[in-house]
């Protein structure tokens, strides 16, 4: 066991864990943070999508000892009461349905529209290419990335 420092959602936390623990482990279990979620434990199917310094990563494969001074934001942390633009775009377009995949879809879409604000529909789709939803809700997604390009538009 390490002292591990994580800075998450803007809180300073100091973990007693292994370095090579996975940092969706400490999010979930040492922090008890539970919107990421665990889905394959390989990184492919983006339930466990976090933001490493504003990029995505996947939780569930990068070691809490990797994340080093970099900020971490979790779902939790996009708004602390759902009103950033593509959460306020998913809740209206009703895009979750079992909400497994719910925070890996917003947290690739905020970072998608944050890199570039009038994404083509080909850019949307490989931007969410990689966060698997098992309800099938891929229509439902793009249509509520269109309207957070709105809700951003509007501001």
């Amino acid at each position: 066991m390490e002292s591990i420092e994580l800075k998450v959602n803007g809180e300073s936390h100091s973990l007693q864990v292994a370095p090579d623990m996975p940092l969706l482990w400490a999010i979930r279990d040492f922090i008890g943070l539970k919107g990421t979620k665990y889905g394959c434990g390989i990184g492919q199917c983006g339930s466990c999508m976090v933001l490493l310094a504003g990029k995505p990563v996947r939780a569930c494969t990068m070691p809490v000892s990797a994340v080093n001074d970099r900020e971490v934001v979790t779902i939790e942390g996009l708004s602390s009461d759902n009103d950033h633009p593509v959460q306020r775009a998913f809740i209206e377009a009703q895009a979750p349905q079992c909400g497994y995949c719910y925070s890996g879809q917003v947290l690739a879409a905020a970072v998608l529209l944050k890199d570039n604000p009038r994404p083509t529909d080909r850019e949307i789709e490989k931007a969410m290419d990689g966060v698997i939803c098992r309800c099938g809700t891929y229509p439902r997604v793009k249509t509520a990335i269109r309207r957070a390009i709105e809700i951003i538009n509007q501001s």
